[in-house]
Order: structure tokens, then C-alpha cells, then sequence
């Protein structure tokens, strides 16, 4: 994504030698770099975020002679990216579970249809099995057809138990039954699906702000696909002022080649990336590292 800004900024700083870069040089490069970054769908704000943060580190150095100025650069931007994609607040989700005195822990997902949020359920049950906690899942999709269906064949596959009720039920009466399962039974984790929606669908957007007043979850998790580009920073704030989101899962974000959406979504709604999807597996869902996705940007 970064290979223009590296190459305008490597070849200004060619041309210096003991001279201090100056705001004006790295404005007229970071010009290249707006734009590459909008192309790549990163929102505007995280895009002048970035912007300052890179003039921070070059204006005003001294580039002396013998320098390795293309690390200069490369440096300067790593460390910029870093640093946006680096939460104010970190959460490890094994801790917060293990922390809660009272069984269980509640997690709701939310999110638009074909997002990805069903499956991405059974990919954290089956992490957080791995992990040496008891799951049950709530089957509170009671609108899509087949829903109910396919969280329990996914269930099934990883070896937890889903509570379900028929079609047309109602959602939050569901989620409350599996909390109800669970704290009977011990059960550490309830990982509630919920139906995809957006905000024109006001009944929808209503039953599920109802989900989480009954639920009264400890984490409310947004999933949207990374291939959304700009369009999934508008979905995770409709879904922030609605019902406010704690922490993002991105999917597919093996088959986003430009990064845009994880570069965004953590600054436009102030909530950690927790999760990234990484293919199709159960096993292919990895706690989000900001310097492994530095690193996985700057090696294309």
C-alpha cells in the first residue's frame, strides 16, 4: 500500500545531505500518499491522522551524509501506521473472561448481513475451547432462513452446544435462556448470534438494542468484512451509536490486499480490532497484532 509515499519520500531525502527536512518537502510527498490511501479505502481521518504522525518524524531531521535514507522513510511511516493501528486500551479476552467472578461471560456479536458473523461465532467458540473454556452458543437469528440451521451445524462441527427456539421468536428471549443454560451449568462463555442488519431496517436495529438490554452483555462485538472497503467504518458507527461496540472482528481479511478497513475502523469508533479472520478454517482466527499487520503491508 505505502510503496508511492516510500519511493517520493526515498528519493527527496536522496537529495539531502546535511540539510534539515523541511514541512514543506514532506507535504508535496505526503500529497502521493493521501491518495493512495483513499484508493486503498482508508477513511479520511485516519488518513490525516496518518499524515501528521509521519510529518512528526521526518520535519526537521538532519539527513547527514552516508545515512541510509530509504530506512529513514520506511521507519518513519512503519512507525506512523503503528501507532494508529495500536489500541488506547488492550483487551485479551482470555483474562476479561477468567476475570469475571460470576459465570458467564456474554458476548453479543452485531453486524450487516454476509459479514461473515455466524461462521466467525464457531471460529472464536472452537478458539476459546482451545483455550480451555466451556462455550454455549445463542442462536438468536430467529429472522434469516436457515439461520438457525447453520449455527447448528457449526456447532456441531466444534463441539459446543447451541440453545435455540423455533423461527420468529423472539431474540432476546433466546439469549436469555442461554445465559440461564449457563449459569446453571458452569458454563464460562456465551457467544450470542444475533441477525445481520442495517440502519434502515428500524425493527431490526430496534430487537437488537432489546438483545442487549436483556443480555446485558460484557462485550457487544461488531464483525464486518474487511472486503467492504469504506463502506464497514459507516456500518461499525451506525452499530456504535446504537448499541456501543467494544471491540471489532475483521473476516477475509486474507483477501483484502489494501488494509484500508483495519486501518480505519479502530480510529473511527474508538473500539480495539480483537480478531482477524484468515481464512476459511476453524482455525483460521487469529487475536489481531498490529506489527504483524505492519509488517504483512510493507512485505507486499
Amino acid at each position: 500500500m505505502f510503496g508511492k509515499l516510500k519511493e517520493k519520500l526515498g528519493s527527496f531525502v536522496e537529495k539531502v545531505s546535511q540539510t534539515e527536512i523541511s514541512e514543506k518537502d514532506v507535504e508535496n510527498a505526503l500529497w502521493d500518499l493521501e491518495i493512495e490511501l483513499l484508493e486503498a479505502d482508508v477513511a479520511l481521518e485516519a488518513v490525516e491522522e496518518l499524515k501528521e504522525r509521519i510529518k512528526e518524524k521526518l520535519v526537521g531531521q538532519k539527513v547527514k551524509i552516508g545515512t541510509k535514507k530509504k530506512k529513514i522513510v520506511e521507519e518513519a511511516v512503519r512507525d506512523a501506521v503503528l501507532e494508529v493501528l495500536t489500541p488506547e486500551q488492550r483487551l485479551n479476552l482470555i483474562e476479561l473472561i477468567k476475570s469475571k467472578e460470576e459465570k458467564p461471560f456474554v458476548i453479543v456479536f452485531v453486524g450487516f448481513n454476509g459479514s461473515g458473523k455466524t461462521t466467525t461465532i464457531a471460529k472464536l467458540a472452537h478458539w476459546l475451547k482451545k483455550n480451555g473454556l466451556s462455550v454455549v452458543i445463542a442462536a438468536s437469528d430467529t429472522f434469516r432462513a436457515g439461520a438457525i440451521d447453520q449455527v447448528e451445524e457449526h456447532a456441531k462441527r466444534v463441539g459446543v452446544r447451541v440453545i435455540k427456539h423455533s423461527y420468529g421468536a423472539d431474540p432476546a428471549a433466546v439469549a436469555y435462556d442461554a445465559i440461564e443454560h449457563a449459569k446453571a451449568r458452569g458454563v464460562d462463555v456465551v457467544l450470542i448470534d444475533t441477525a445481520g442488519r442495517n440502519e434502515r431496517n428500524r425493527n431490526l436495529m430496534d430487537e437488537m438494542k432489546k438483545i442487549v438490554r436483556v443480555a446485558k452483555p460484557d462485550l457487544v462485538v461488531f464483525v464486518g468484512d474487511a472486503l467492504a472497503g469504506n463502506a464497514i467504518i459507516e456500518q461499525a458507527r451506525q452499530f456504535n451509536n446504537a448499541v456501543r461496540i467494544d471491540g471489532v472482528i475483521l473476516t477475509k481479511l486474507d483477501a483484502d490486499a489494501r488494509g484500508g478497513a483495519a486501518l480505519s475502523i479502530s480510529h473511527a469508533i474508538g473500539a480495539p480490532i480483537l480478531f482477524v479472520g484468515v481464512g476459511q478454517g476453524y482455525d483460521d482466527l487469529r487475536p489481531f497484532d498490529e506489527r504483524w499487520f505492519v509488517e504483512r503491508i510493507f512485505g507486499e
